[in-house]
């Protein structure tokens, strides 16, 4: 058993909370996957995993050391399929979880040539702004927008958006129009429920970057509902311009301190690396990416 396969075991370890669901999934004999964490631990001179009797959970070592195991048991199976040619043909349900705007504006464009192209391919695409357990709830992919992926997670990147102040003329006829990042604070904002800043919107311009805490009028976790209070001339929204492209285009919306944005953020591809990435799998991230998402 070499060092990679000791790795394979102790993920599958964590993802099943259980030795002995761990060797059955694996076909290996529960011995050999205690002597297999217990050399694991002997080597990194810590602990890795709580054992009781009813559940095995990872020591915050543990965490660490999983997060990584993920991404080297990736780059060691997307190295050992480069120069191999795989003749199975992309088949079966591929099951895709995309925010809800994303699904609409960027993956559906694209899903027709992909079908012309793996016609034994079935999608189960579920549109969604929260945040799923793609292990328990068995998605192959998940699109996520987001500056840093989860490291339990692989990502690929497929793309960027800016991220823009905006506002309906409306409202800035009525309120007036900040002319600098601090005049925020004395404007209603409207703000997404899963940014990370909160209320501490990150700007970056001429005067580098800023931290403005401004007030929310509304919190929501759909970016959708924001551009519509916003385009309804309910406050300021700090959005990424996939969502905001058709009000400015149209009038709606107009940008609001055009030298001042957020950075931009990333639109990736994730999956787990439970087993071996399927030949639907990467063909349709494969396509995302050919496709310019």
């Amino acid at each position: 058993m070499d060092r990679i396969d000791r790795f394979r075991i102790f993920t599958r370890v964590v993802e099943c909370a259980s030795f002995t669901r761990a060797a059955d999934q694996l076909g290996l004999p529960r011995s050999t996957v205690s002597a297999a964490i217990a050399e694991l631990e002997q080597r990194l001179g810590t602990r890795l995993l709580q054992r009781s009797t009813r559940r095995v959970s990872t020591t915050h070592d543990g965490d660490v050391f999983h997060a990584r195991c993920l991404r080297l048991i990736a780059e060691v199976e997307d190295a050992e399929t480069l120069f191999r040619q795989d003749d199975a043909q992309p088949m079966g349900l591929l099951k895709i979880d995309v925010p809800s705007r994303i699904g609409r504006r960027i993956i559906a464009p694209a899903l027709p040539d992909f079908f012309a192209r793996y016609p034994q391919v079935e999608l189960d695409l579920a549109l969604s702004d929260r945040l799923v357990d793609m292990v328990e709830e068995g998605y192959d992919v998940a699109i996520r927008i987001t500056r840093e992926p989860s490291p339990t997670l692989i990502a690929r990147r497929l793309g960027e958006s800016r991220v823009s102040l905006c506002a309906a003329p409306s409202y800035l006829a009525a309120h007036g129009t900040p002319q600098t990042p601090q005049e925020l604070q004395e404007h209603a904002c409207l703000s997404y429920s899963y940014w990370a800043a909160g209320n501490n919107w990150p700007l970056q311009g001429p005067g580098g970057e800023v931290k403005v805490a401004v007030s929310s009028l509304l919190h929501a976790n759909n970016g959708d509902v924001l551009r519509e209070a916003a385009i309804a001339g309910m406050g300021v929204i700090l959005q990424p311009d996939f969502l905001l492209e058709d009000a400015l285009a149209d009038g709606r919306l107009v940008r609001v301190l055009p030298e001042w944005e957020a950075s931009p953020i990333g639109i990736f591809a994730v999956y787990t690396s439970r087993s071996h990435l399927a030949p639907k799998v990467r063909s349709f991230i494969d396509h995302l990416v050919e496709a310019g998402v």
